[in-house]
């Protein structure tokens, strides 16, 4: 999950179509203060898809920003569309023969002796302090 995405989960509960909302209130419904050029230019706010990753977070769940006041530090996001479904999660899908072929080039690089647990704790102890 993006650190914006509980702004979309705010959004879409929802019941009226605007949502008036300070910047304090929306850095509380996300955790983390927004950037400093939120405060600063209005642009920051623009219905842009590729002005930030906010923007696509509250145009993907179905609003636009309106009545932006850097003054006052508020906006408002009013619900234009349903929100959109999100994309269904994609593995790694490697090209087809690519595992035939890296099997082929690995083969006899390594042997694991019978009965060897490759799974089993080796007891060793890794510890970033000591760096």
């Amino acid at each position: 999950m993006g650190k914006y995405e509980p702004l979309a989960a705010f959004l879409a509960a929802r019941p009226t179509s605007e949502a008036p909302m300070s910047f304090s209130e929306i850095e509380a419904v996300i955790g983390v203060r927004l950037p400093p050029a939120a405060h600063r230019h209005a642009a920051w706010w623009s219905n842009n898809p590729s002005n930030n990753v906010m923007t696509k977070v509250w145009l993907d769940a179905g609003f636009r920003t309106e009545r932006v006041d850097l003054g006052a530090r508020r906006l408002v996001f009013r619900r234009v569309a349903p929100a959109k479904a999100p994309a269904p999660a994609r593995g790694f899908e490697p090209r087809p023969g690519a595992i035939t072929e890296m099997r082929k080039a690995l083969r006899g690089t390594m042997r694991i002796a019978p009965g060897v647990d490759l799974t089993a704790p080796t007891g060793e102890v890794w510890d970033a302090q000591e760096r």
